[in-house]
């Protein structure tokens, strides 16, 4: 067994690490981050980590290569000073798109965040909903990916699904969007989505099952432009949906996405908190709904903590 349970929040997204220590029933580790001039960064422990079990929470969100470094060096000064075992926790996964070589001459950037977090001196990985789950065969050490999956299961139960159906926005999405409509016990569709460059743009030609005269829950795993999402409502309404829902785990929400989700006229766009989405983002999209995954990352710390299943929490 390892020492005290200290958990550590870098400056990605305050608010989420604070809920998860507000269900862990214990206070965030005290540090200070001081970005200079030349935009260097160092991190300082302020208290005692030594032989304690350190959890370091960090998401991926914009200065998305600042926040990335930042949790490097946090990783490592928890290091030298003497942590038992450093366990990085991701709600979203930093280059998690470059998960394969699909053109000549590029880097695999997704193997190469986990080998850097491995040389910073984590120990473990926690996550969640990865674009690919064989991200986690680029690591040598323990990792393991929690699905936002229940958390939208519990939300949209709540709602009449006698007639919907859960939309795929692809192929690659099929594996996710499966498991949901399992959960729900309803259909599924599957949109036949083509990209032909790095533009962020797809186009949607096709659609396989039924959706007419249903209620559509589009399921992804994350939002970015929100091009993808547009795309595959209009073609799901064009095949003759009377209402589009949208589920997703990560609120990338970059570029004009904000103008795009407004025009796909969505009935409801659900988020997690993976991300931290702005006030004025929320404010705009009053049909906006962002839940917690507090409780679901608060109980898997604990869980990793007392040497128990992780598994178990997603059954």
């Amino acid at each position: 067994m390892f020492g005290e349970m200290k958990v550590f929040s870098g400056s990605s997204h305050p608010d989420l690490a604070g809920g998860i220590a507000t269900h862990m029933g214990m206070p965030l580790g005290r540090l200070k981050v001081t970005r200079f001039s030349n935009e260097n960064i160092k991190v300082k422990i302020e208290e005692n980590v030594r032989e304690a079990d350190v959890f370091v929470i960090q998401s991926s969100c914009p200065p998305v290569s600042d926040n990335l470094l930042e949790l490097l060096i946090l990783i490592d000064a928890l290091k030298f000073a003497s942590a038992a075992r450093i366990t990085a926790v991701l709600p979203y996964f930093p280059y998690a798109r470059s998960d394969k070589k699909d053109e000549a001459r590029i880097s695999i950037t997704a193997r190469l965040v986990a080998d850097l977090l491995e040389t910073a001196g984590a120990d473990r990985v926690l996550t969640m909903t990865l674009h690919a789950p064989q991200i986690l065969g680029f690591f040598r050490k323990p990792a393991d990916q929690l699905l936002a999956t229940p958390i939208l299961t519990n939300y949209f139960r709540s709602k009449d699904l006698s007639n919907a159906t859960v939309v795929a926005t692809d192929a690659g999405a099929a594996k996710f969007a499966g498991h949901f409509a399992k959960r729900l016990s309803v259909p599924m569709a599957i949109i036949d989505k083509r990209r032909f460059d790095d533009s962020e743009k797809a186009q949607s030609v096709a659609l396989i099952g039924d959706v007419k005269d249903r209620d559509a829950i589009i399921y992804d795993d994350e939002i970015a432009t929100g091009g993808s999402i547009k795309e595959a409502a209009r073609i799901i309404r064009e095949f003759g949906a009377r209402s589009v829902r949208v589920g997703v785990t990560h609120p990338v929400l970059s570029g004009n996405a904000l103008e795009t989700l407004r025009a796909a006229e969505l009935d409801e766009l659900v988020v997690t908190d993976s991300i931290p989405v702005s006030a004025a983002f929320t404010k705009a999209m009053p049909n906006l709904k962002v839940l917690s995954t507090a409780a679901l990352f608060g109980d898997a710390i604990l869980r990793i903590h007392g040497g128990r299943s992780i598994s178990e929490m997603m059954d």
